[in-house]
C-alpha cells in the first residue's frame, strides 16, 4: 500500500470518531456540545461561511476595524460555529525575518493592522486644500460679514457666538476685523488654531469684547507669551477659556456643559429654571480645581449623570466632595478619575455613595461582586503609531500585539518549550473587546488523520448571546481572567488605562521595599561550622550520581561511585531529591545531598528577587524586578513614569524556571510585556541597555559558589570562573531584539560558540577598557555574598548539616563596571570547567586543570578543603 492510500485509510471518517480524538481539545476549547457535530462538518469540508454572515468595518478613524452581523437574521446564542484561518503563525525569534522574507506577508500583516496607509499623507493634503480657503483677510470677512447678517436680522443687541476657527488668522487681521464694533454683544470667540502671535496686539482689540463668557485661543503661537494672564484679568466676565473653567466660572459654564447655551443658542444669561431642567452635565477636562458654588443640588434638582473626569479638584478635600455629591438625590451615573479626588477605590466611592447605579459605565453590583477598585468602560483603544519611514515589517512588529495570540503544542510525552503566536484572519482580527462579549473563541487543533502530525490550527467562533443585524460582534480578550489574575492591569495591553493609578502603585511599592531591610542590620560573619566527613577508618566515600562530567572526572581515592543510591554516602544528582524520590530510591535523611531545602529561594528567578528584596530592599546590584503574576501593577506604573521621565523603556522577561533564555524576550513595548505573561509566569526586569562590552560585544560571567551551609553561612568561590560572549556586535537597534546572537550570551546550544580562555579575556579587557581586574572581581565577590546572606536570613529553613551544593551565578557588568546579578543556578554545566585549562587570576594563581575541577569542588565541600578556592 502507497502511504498516499494509507494516508487516506487513516484519515477520520465520522463524527463519532472526530469527537473521540478531539475529545480533550473540544473540552479545553468549550465548545458547546450541542456544536460539536456542526464543527466537525465545517472542518471536514473546509467550510469557511463567515463572510456570509460578518462584514468587517473600519472605525476610530480608519486605525481599527470592528466585525458587525451583517446578516439579514438574528444569530441566536450557540446556534452556529465558524472557522477562523490563522492568516500568520511564528515562533517570535523568527517574526521579523519572516515579514522580511515571506512573499506579500508584510503587506497583509500591515493591511490587517491597519498601519498600511500614511495617514499624515492624507492630514499634509487635506491642510493644503485647507490652506488654500483660508489664510486671506477677504476670505475671513467673508466669514465675519456672514455671521453679521445673521445677527442683524435677529437684532443688533443680539448675543453672538463666532467661530473662526484654522482660518489663518494673524495679529493685523484680528484688529483689521473690528470685531467689538461689528458684534456689541460677543458672547463666545473660537480662535483656535489660528496665528495670533502678540499679546499686546491681541488683548488691545479683545480687551474690548468686555461681554465675552468663552474664549478659545488654543494652538496659537501666542500661547506661553503671557497672554493667559492678560486674558483673565482684562475680561471680567470670562467663564470660559481655552476649555477650561475659570475661576469666575457660574451658571453660564454649567450651562454650556450642558448644552444648554452654544452657538445654536448664545444667551449672555442662564436663568436658574434652565439649570434646575439639567439631568446630565459633562463636566470633564476642564482643570477644575474647585467647582462653582453654582453647582449645587439646589440649582441642579434633576442631576442624574455627571462627568468629572480630568478635573484635579484639589481645592475640595475629598470628604466633602463626597458630602456635595451625595446631596444630589438623582446622581444615578458618575464617570470620575480612579485614582482621582474621590479617592483610589471603586468600591469605597459606591460605599459612600450608595444611590449610584453606574460608576464609569459599569454597574455597581458588579463592581461590588468583583471586588474591583478600577472601573472603567470608557478606555481608549491603544492604536498603532507608526513612522512614515518605517518599513512595513517593522510597523507590523510595532502593531501585532495587539492582535496576537498563542498556544503551544503538546503530545504524551513533553509540551513544547516554545510558544506558538498567531494572528487571525481579517475576520477573526475584527473583533473588538467587551466585558460583556457576545462572542467567545479558542484555538483549535483539527487532526483530520487522528495524529498531531496531521493537525491543523484554527480559531472557533460561535455566539454566546443572541445578536442582531448590525451589531456589534466582540469577544473579551481576558476570558477567564478576573481580577484575581491582575484582570484590569492586563487590559493595560489593549487600552489606555489610567496611570495616575498605576503611579501610585507602583510608589507604594518602592516604599516597601525601601522599608525591607533585613541583612543591613543583621550583617555579622559567623565562624565555620562544618568539618570533613571522610570516615574514621579512612575508607572512600561512596557516590551515586547520573552527572557524565562526574562520573569522568571525579577520579581522587577519596571517592568512590556507586551504582546503587542506596548505599550512597553522597547523593550528587541532576534531578530534585524531594520525599517522592526519597522514597523511590530508599534514600535516607543522613545521606548527603547536593541540593538545600527550600533552594528555590535562589534558583527561581521570581524567589530570588522576592528573597534580595526580602533581605535588602532595593540594592543596586539587583536590576528593577517585577513578578507579572503578582506585581504587573507597579510595574506598569514604572514605565509610565519612565516614560513620563524620558528614561530608557527596555526591559527583560524571564520565565520564572526556564534555562539557557528559552521564552527570553527583550522589549521596550508595554503591550508585548504584558501579552508575553500568556506563555506562562516570568519575571520583568529592566534591562541592562548601557553593559560593560568585550570588542563591541555583550558578555557576562559564570561563577561557581560552592556551599557547605547556610545557618551559618559557609560558602566559597572557585578560583576557575568563564566568559560567556555574544556572537554579534551589541547594538540598541530595535530590530536587534530579534537578534539572538547579539543580547543573548548562552551559545553552546546553538553550535556556535566562540570560548576564550578567562585569563586572556582578562588581560585584554584591562587593556581595552583601562580597568584593573582585580578591583572588579572584589565588587562581584561582595555581591555573590550578599546574594547568599540573603537566603541565609530570609529563609534559614534552608540550613540542612546533610546538604553541600555547587551553584552557578551569572554576572553582567554595567558600564561603569559594577556587578549585576543576573541568576543563580542549580546543579550548573561545568563542561567548560572541566574541558579547558585555566590560570587562577587571584590566590595562588597557579595552573588549574580543568580533569581536576570536580576533585576540587568535592575536596572543598566534603573534606574541609580549600584548593583553588576562596571563603566569601
Amino acid at each position: 500500500m502507497s502511504p498516499a492510500a494509507a494516508s487516506q485509510d487513516e484519515r477520520i471518517r465520522s463524527y463519532e470518531e472526530f469527537a473521540r480524538v478531539h475529545a480533550y481539545l473540544l473540552a479545553a476549547a468549550g465548545v458547546p456540545p450541542s456544536l460539536h457535530q456542526r464543527l466537525y462538518r465545517k472542518l471536514a469540508d473546509e467550510v469557511f461561511d463567515g463572510g456570509e454572515v460578518f462584514a468587517v468595518e473600519p472605525c476610530e478613524g480608519g486605525r481599527q476595524r470592528r466585525l458587525v452581523l451583517a446578516a439579514e437574521r438574528p444569530l441566536g446564542r450557540e446556534s452556529d460555529v465558524f472557522l477562523v484561518d490563522h492568516a500568520w503563525s511564528f515562533r517570535l525569534s523568527d517574526a521579523l525575518k519572516q515579514l522580511r522574507e515571506v512573499p506579500g506577508l508584510a503587506e497583509r500583516m500591515a493591511a490587517l493592522m491597519c498601519v498600511d496607509l500614511d495617514q499624515t499623507i492624507e492630514l499634509e493634503e487635506s491642510d493644503e486644500q485647507d490652506n488654500k480657503k483660508s489664510g486671506s483677510l477677504e476670505h475671513v470677512l467673508e466669514v465675519v460679514d456672514k455671521e453679521r447678517t445673521r445677527v442683524q436680522e435677529t437684532g443688533s443687541d443680539a448675543a453672538t457666538w463666532l467661530e473662526l476657527e484654522e482660518l489663518g488668522i494673524d495679529d493685523d487681521m484680528l484688529v483689521s476685523l473690528g470685531l467689538s464694533a461689528k458684534f456689541q454683544n460677543l458672547v463666545a470667540l473660537n480662535l483656535w488654531g489660528n496665528r495670533l502671535q502678540d499679546p499686546e496686539k491681541i488683548m488691545q482689540e479683545l480687551g474690548k469684547c468686555g461681554r465675552l463668557k468663552a474664549l478659545w485661543l488654543n494652538e496659537n503661537p501666542v500661547l506661553g507669551k503671557g497672554i493667559d494672564k492678560a486674558v483673565l484679568d482684562g475680561l471680567s466676565e470670562l467663564e470660559i477659556y481655552n476649555s477650561h473653567f475659570t475661576r469666575r466660572a457660574g451658571e453660564w459654564a454649567l450651562a454650556f456643559c450642558a448644552d444648554i447655551v452654544g452657538a445654536d443658542n448664545p444667551c449672555p444669561t442662564v436663568e436658574s429654571t434652565s439649570l434646575e431642567c439639567i439631568v446630565t452635565i459633562d463636566l470633564s477636562d476642564r482643570c477644575i480645581h474647585k467647582l462653582p458654588e453654582a453647582f449645587s443640588p439646589s440649582n441642579l434638582p434633576s442631576l442624574s449623570k455627571l462627568n468629572i473626569r480630568g478635573n484635579p479638584l484639589d481645592q475640595t478635600s475629598r470628604d466633602d466632595l463626597l458630602k456635595l455629591f451625595s446631596g444630589f438625590t438623582q446622581l444615578q451615573e458618575l464617570e470620575v478619575d480612579i485614582p482621582g479626588p474621590l479617592g483610589n477605590s471603586a468600591i469605597s466611592i459606591l460605599e459612600s455613595l450608595p444611590n449610584l447605579s453606574l460608576l464609569n459605565g459599569v454597574n455597581a453590583s458588579s463592581i461590588i461582586e468583583s471586588g474591583k477598585h478600577i472601573v472603567d468602560s470608557a478606555l481608549q483603544p491603544r492604536l498603532p503609531e507608526w513612522s512614515r519611514e518605517e518599513p512595513l515589517a517593522e510597523r507590523v512588529i510595532g502593531a501585532m500585539w495587539l492582535y496576537l495570540m498563542t498556544y503551544r503544542l503538546a503530545d504524551e510525552q513533553k509540551i513544547d518549550e516554545t510558544p506558538v503566536w498567531y494572528v487571525m484572519d481579517e475576520l477573526g482580527s475584527a473583533l473588538r473587546h467587551s466585558d460583556d462579549a457576545n462572542f467567545r473563541i479558542a484555538p483549535f487543533l483539527y487532526m483530520p488523520e487522528g495524529k498531531l502530525a496531521s493537525a491543523i490550527s484554527y480559531t472557533i467562533l460561535w455566539p454566546t448571546r443572541d445578536v442582531h443585524t448590525g451589531e456589534e460582534c466582540t469577544r473579551d480578550y481576558l476570558f477567564g481572567i478576573g481580577e484575581d489574575k491582575q484582570r484590569s492591569a492586563r487590559l493595560t495591553a489593549w487600552f489606555h488605562t489610567p496611570e495616575n493609578y498605576f503611579i501610585q502603585e507602583f510608589r507604594k511599592y518602592q516604599e516597601q521595599l525601601q522599608s525591607s531591610s533585613i541583612c543591613a542590620s543583621t550583617k555579622t560573619k559567623q565562624k565555620p561550622s562544618t568539618k570533613s566527613i571522610r570516615p574514621s577508618d579512612g575508607r572512600a566515600l561512596r557516590v551515586f550520581t547520573d552527572i557524565p562530567h562526574v562520573e569522568e572526572f571525579l577520579t581522587r581515592p577519596e571517592f568512590v561511585l556507586t551504582t546503587d543510591p542506596k548505599e550512597a554516602d553522597i547523593i550528587w544528582v541532576s534531578m530534585q531529591v524531594d520525599s517522592e524520590v526519597k522514597n523511590a530510591l530508599g534514600l535516607t535523611d543522613q545521606q548527603y545531598t547536593n541540593q538545600f531545602p527550600f533552594e528555590a529561594c535562589l534558583v527561581m528567578k521570581h524567589h530570588l528577587a522576592e528573597t534580595i528584596h526580602k533581605a535588602w530592599g532595593s540594592p543596586e546590584w539587583l536590576q528593577p524586578t517585577y513578578n507579572l503574576e503578582t506585581h504587573l501593577s507597579p510595574l506598569i506604573g514604572d514605565y509610565c513614569m519612565r516614560k513620563r521621565d524620558g528614561m530608557d523603556n527596555l526591559w527583560i522577561m524571564k520565565p520564572w524556571n526556564m534555562a539557557r533564555t528559552i521564552d527570553t524576550t527583550v522589549t521596550a513595548d508595554l503591550s508585548a510585556i504584558i501579552r508575553l505573561m500568556e506563555t506562562g509566569p516570568k519575571i520583568c526586569q529592566k534591562y541592562i541597555e548601557s553593559p560593560a562590552l568585550f570588542q563591541g560585544r555583550k558578555f557576562d560571567l559564570r561563577y561557581i559558589v560552592l556551599v557547605r551551609s547556610i545557618c551559618p553561612l559557609e560558602i566559597y568561590l572557585s578560583d576557575v570562573f568563564w566568559v560567556r560572549l555574544a556572537n554579534n556586535q551589541y547594538t540598541l537597534e530595535k530590530t536587534s531584539f530579534f537578534e539572538y546572537e547579539t543580547h543573548f550570551t548562552v551559545m553552546n546550544y546553538i553550535g556556535r560558540m566562540n570560548h576564550m580562555n578567562t585569563p586572556e579575556f582578562v588581560k585584554e579587557f584591562e587593556k581595552e577598557q583601562q580597568v584593573n581586574w582585580l578591583e572588579i572581581h572584589e565588587r562581584i565577590r561582595s555581591m555573590i555574598r550578599c546574594v547568599f546572606e540573603s537566603a541565609s536570613a530570609v529563609h534559614p529553613e534552608m540550613q540542612n548539616p546533610f546538604s553541600r551544593a555547587i551553584y552557578g551565578v551569572d554576572v553582567m557588568l554595567d558600564n561603569r563596571f559594577e556587578p549585576k546579578i543576573l541568576e543563580v543556578t542549580y546543579c550548573p554545566d561545568c563542561g567548560r570547567a572541566c574541558k579547558y585549562d585555566t590560570q587562577a587570576l587571584v590566590g595562588s594563581q597557579d595552573v588549574i586543570r580543568g580533569k581536576d575541577f570536580f576533585n576540587m569542588v568535592f575536596g572543598c565541600l566534603f573534606l574541609d578543603e580549600a584548593t583553588n578556592v576562596s571563603p566569601l
